[in-house]
């Protein structure tokens, strides 16, 4: 079984690869992969080629961080996962469409936490997931 792991750096992202760990105890052949989604700044005016690009940087800094830390974490509850995934662009979408690139059976993520905007509810996020999705999603607390 393949299964995505959507992660925004939350606590809920956490108890997702968590979830994630007790499937994989429970026996057979679990591939877990790591997706972090950014969303596409709003951009208006008076952006140089440089400021933008130092967006996008900080972007994949900001991704680097999230996935990292939820490397570590996965690791430490026992879970092998296999090369980590990003993506830009409107979260819920991009988690479906990642979904649907790699072809997994599964999607697992939090239900509520901090989008990678900072204010964002991930909790709408996971119910257009939800929505979107070909595939179960498994939605965490």
């Amino acid at each position: 079984m393949k299964i995505l792991i959507a992660v925004d750096g939350s606590d809920h992202s956490d108890r997702a690869i968590e979830a994630v760990a007790k499937l994989a105890k429970l026996g057979g052949d679990l591939q877990a992969s790591l997706l972090c989604v950014s969303p596409e700044p709003l951009l208006f005016g008076g952006y140089t080629l440089e400021t933008i690009e130092q967006l996008e940087q900080d972007q994949r800094r900001q991704q680097d961080t999230i996935l990292g830390r939820a490397a570590a974490h996965a690791g430490r509850v026992g879970l092998r996962l296999g090369e980590p995934l990003r993506a830009h662009g409107v979260i819920a979408n991009e988690i479906v469409r990642a979904a649907a690139a790699q072809g997994v059976d599964q999607i697992a993520m939090g239900t509520r936490g901090m989008g990678a905007a900072g204010n964002l509810l991930l909790g709408s996020v996971a119910q257009r997931v939800v929505h979107q999705s070909a595939v179960p999603v498994l939605l965490v607390k």
